[in-house]
């Protein structure tokens, strides 16, 4: 009776203990990563030029697919067009609906529009990493740099980390620009609201530091992203198949840990309970 019951209970201890090993590695990668960007950006200052062109633009070989700049600006006219359809006539049955331009320059600053680019960059260029890194693992190409005495780790990782910290920054005012564009036409051209009135109440809550702590929540899901996936192709095995499971995994990953973050950086940078700026309302 003893062994049978040291075995059920072994399982879920060895469960724990892997999976504590693995975040372990994972900070341990990150904290290394992160240390090389100094060098990484004086030594291999070309390589980074090269991919904030890929990651924005897209390469030769992926013209057909184009680069994150469509993605973005789509997912993010998509999705101020949904806030301006359902956000408007959810208040226009209260009586509010002239204050819509309020909840374009609340909703998609704060929330929508670093989340939207967040998980575009996962879609459209995390996995493109994880595909890439991973094809090098298991081709043996990323020890072969290690042979010829080049760091694998600050060649392939940072330099990826440091041009997608760099490349966000015009992709998220893009996304940002198209969200806002989307509900104001949605409000103003499709429902009729006035245009004067949407104008004066968007600007009213939407101050200047809002913009600048939206970049800086896009910035660090953007950081989260792209080591997440980098962090599992970096460390692909079996194959083929291994790299589209791990392509998989940091998805899944990458996605659930922009939502922890973006709700942490909502608390952080407005406040459990948050105030609406011009208008005076608090908790």
């Amino acid at each position: 009776m003893v062994f049978p019951l040291t075995r059920r209970l072994s399982r879920p201890a060895h469960r724990v203990h892997r999976a504590l090993a693995e975040c372990g590695a994972q900070f341990t990668f990150y904290a290394k990563a992160i240390a090389d960007v100094p060098v990484a950006v004086t030594r291999h200052w070309r390589h980074i030029v090269r991919l904030i062109a890929e990651i924005s633009f897209g390469s030769a070989t992926l013209l057909a697919g184009g680069g994150a700049v469509g993605v973005v600006f789509a997912m993010s006219f998509v999705t101020g067009s949904q806030i301006g359809l359902e956000g408007f006539r959810g208040l226009d049955l209260v009586g509010l609906s002239p204050v819509s331009g309020a909840m374009s320059g609340l909703v998609n600053t704060r929330e929508l529009a670093p989340v939207v680019a967040g998980i575009a960059l996962a879609a459209k260029v995390g996995t493109g990493f994880t595909a890439q890194l991973g094809a090098m693992r298991i081709a043996e190409e990323i020890d072969a740099l290690e042979v010829m005495s080049v760091r694998s780790l600050r060649f392939l990782v940072t330099t990826r980390m440091v041009a997608a910290f760099v490349a966000v920054i015009p992709l998220y005012l893009v996304g940002l620009f198209a969200s806002y564009v989307a509900t104001r036409f949605v409000v103003v051209e499709v429902n009729g609201q006035s245009g004067g009135t949407y104008d004066y109440y968007f600007h009213l809550v939407l101050p200047p530091q809002d913009i600048a702590l939206s970049l800086g929540k896009a910035l660090l899901l953007a950081m989260i992203v792209t080591m997440v996936h980098c962090y599992y192709g970096y460390h692909a095995s079996g194959g083929p198949e291994g790299v589209g499971r791990a392509a998989g995994r940091a998805l899944r990953t990458s996605i659930v840990l922009i939502m922890v973050a973006d709700i942490l950086a909502t608390f952080a940078f407005w406040g459990v309970f948050p105030t609406l700026p011009g208008l005076g309302a608090g908790q």
